[in-house]
C-alpha cells in the first residue's frame, strides 16, 4: 500500500504535531526540542507547500517549507522539513512526501529545496539523497543541542526544470 499525499490543514496539526515532537524527543530529527503550536507552525510555513501522507487511515508523516529568506533573489529557494512517524517508517512515507513537496516546489517556481540533518541520522541522509538532494557540505558546530555542540550536513536539491 502507498501513502495517500494531501495537503496539511488546521485539523491535521494535533496528529502531526505529535509526529513532530516524537521527531524532536528523538535528539536526532533538529535543535528544536518543542514542536509549536498551530499558530507558530501556520505562521512560519508557505501555506502551498505542506502536505500529510496518509496511510493505514492515519495521518503517518508530514512535510512543509520555509522561505530561506524575504530578499526576492531568494525567492525560489526554500528550507523544507519532513517527519515520519515511527510506526510508518520504512514503507515509503517519507519518499511519497518528498515526491509531492518536489512536485509542488516546482510548479510554483521553486528552483531549490534545502535541508540541514544531523550527520548521525543516517535514515534521513539516505532518504534525501534518493530523492536527488546532494550534499553541499557540512556546517561544523553550528549549535547546541542537549548542551552537546551539533553539526549538521547541508543538502539540496536544484530544480531540473526551472
Amino acid at each position: 500500500m502507498e501513502a495517500q499525499i494531501r495537503p496539511l490543514e488546521a485539523v491535521d496539526w494535533p496528529a502531526a504535531r505529535r509526529i513532530y515532537q516524537e521527531g524532536l524527543d528523538s535528539g536526532e530529527a533538529s535543535f528544536e526540542t518543542v514542536a509549536p503550536d498551530w499558530s507558530a507552525f501556520d505562521g512560519s510555513r508557505l501555506p502551498s507547500h505542506r502536505f500529510v501522507a496518509m496511510f493505514d487511515g492515519r495521518i503517518a508523516g508530514w512535510v512543509a517549507v520555509s522561505a530561506v529568506s524575504a530578499r526576492p533573489v531568494y525567492a525560489g529557494v526554500v528550507e523544507h522539513s519532513v517527519y515520519v512517524d515511527a510506526a510508518a517508517r520504512g514503507r515509503g512515507v517519507g519518499a511519497a512526501l518528498l515526491r509531492a513537496l518536489i512536485t509542488s516546489t516546482e510548479r510554483s517556481g521553486i528552483w531549490t529545496i534545502q535541508s540541514a540533518i544531523f550527520p548521525t541520522n543516517v535514515a534521513s541522509l539516505r532518504l534525501h539523497e534518493a530523492a536527488g538532494f546532494r550534499v553541499v557540505g557540512t556546517r561544523e558546530r553550528l549549535g547546541r543541542r542537549d548542551g552537546e555542540w551539533r553539526d549538521v550536513v547541508l543538502l539540496e536539491r536544484r530544480s531540473q526544470v526551472i
